[in-house]
């Protein structure tokens, strides 16, 4: 998980998953604390899914309101 995508994909990472902005890949600290706790939740179900998902070179995954 990153803000950092095209680092990522220049070092060859295969699943990359964007989060939030640069300053919290892991947060939005615009949104309210019960609805900060909902998109970190999905954010996590989301990389968990990921992981499951075959791959054959750097693939780039954008979470819901990512910073990109």
């Amino acid at each position: 998980m990153t803000s950092l995508h095209t680092v990522a994909e220049q070092v060859g990472t295969n699943r990359i998953l964007v989060g939030g902005k640069f300053h919290h890949p892991f947060g939005r600290p615009e949104l309210s604390l019960e609805d900060e706790f909902v998109w970190r939740k999905k954010l996590v179900q989301k990389a968990l899914a990921i992981l499951e998902q075959p791959v054959d070179n750097p693939t780039v995954f954008f979470a819901e309101g990512a910073g990109v």
